[in-house]
């Protein structure tokens, strides 16, 4: 492992997951170094750090007001930073709209969904990205490649191991929560060509529905994706993270992994009644 790889994990107390090390012998895909951000006298982020490896799934949770959207939105390009650097395999990057950010290979699935209801669903998958058909028809009368679409559509869908969708053209409202939420993540999955972030995946959802989220979110990261999860929900961070990023007061209270702490200790260094123990 290298050194810097080492240094970081040592630091943030966060260890390496089990059977794991080949992961953490990268480079990071993202990293964000001081990030500082603040809205009048409010300190939105109070020098964050954050790295994200390949192929894992990093959890961030916290309290309300922690900073955690914050965060999330400074490393897409919703908010640009005061200070502090982003960087993509090393390389530094300035987001300074979302587009940037998904040009880079960044796609975000927000709480709200942003599917459009009244749409198919191969239609909300290609929403912005709409691909036109070859030849005079598409480049001259500028017709949409309505088929393609569809099958590459369904196509994303099955790659996620999703046997609850099979219509492509079925419109979303008629879909259920769980159903809604998978068709946000394939088009994550389908454009995201680096990272993954899920605000919130399963909020809202039964048992039954979240399970088949939480299943989609391995099957990411089973697939190379780098995933950010946000999620107040600690049996599903437990359940599928591979570290897990604390945010308390607009700072990085720790990383840990669901190996080294369990969710009791989570939470308290969460809240701030138990501080993580200096490195040796």
């Amino acid at each position: 492992m290298s050194t810097a790889a080492t240094e970081h994990l040592d630091v943030a107390h966060g260890g390496i997951p089990a059977g794991k090390e080949h992961i953490y012998a990268q480079a990071p895909v993202l990293s964000a170094r001081n990030l500082v951000i603040t809205f009048g006298r409010v300190v939105g982020l109070d020098g964050v750090d954050l790295d994200l490896y390949p192929g894992e799934i990093l959890a961030v949770i916290g309290d309300n007001g922690a900073g955690k959207s914050t965060l999330i939105k400074c490393l897409t390009g919703a908010y640009v930073p005061d200070s502090g650097t982003i960087t993509m395999n090393g390389q530094p990057v300035s987001f300074r709209k979302p587009q940037d950010a998904r040009d880079a290979g960044i796609e975000t699935v927000y709480q709200q969904l942003a599917v459009i209801p009244a749409l198919d669903i191969a239609s909300n998958l290609y929403l912005g990205r709409e691909e036109r058909r070859k030849g005079p028809l598409g480049s001259v009368l500028r017709m949409l490649d309505k088929k393609g679409m569809e099958h590459r559509a369904g196509e994303s869908v099955q790659n996620l191991g999703i046997q609850t969708i099979q219509n492509m053209g079925q419109a979303v409202e008629t879909l259920s929560g769980g159903q809604r939420q998978a068709v946000a993540v394939a088009r994550a999955a389908a454009f995201g060509s680096r990272v993954v972030v899920l605000d919130e995946p399963t909020a809202a959802l039964g048992v039954k529905e979240s399970g088949m989220v939480l299943d989609m979110v391995k099957q990411l990261r089973d697939k190379g994706l780098s995933v950010i999860l946000i999620s107040h929900n600690m049996p599903h961070v437990w359940e599928v993270a591979d570290r897990i990023h604390i945010q308390r007061l607009g700072g990085r209270a720790g990383v840990i992994t669901p190996e080294t702490h369990d969710m009791g200790e989570g939470v308290a260094i969460m809240t701030g009644a138990k501080k993580l123990a200096a490195p040796a």
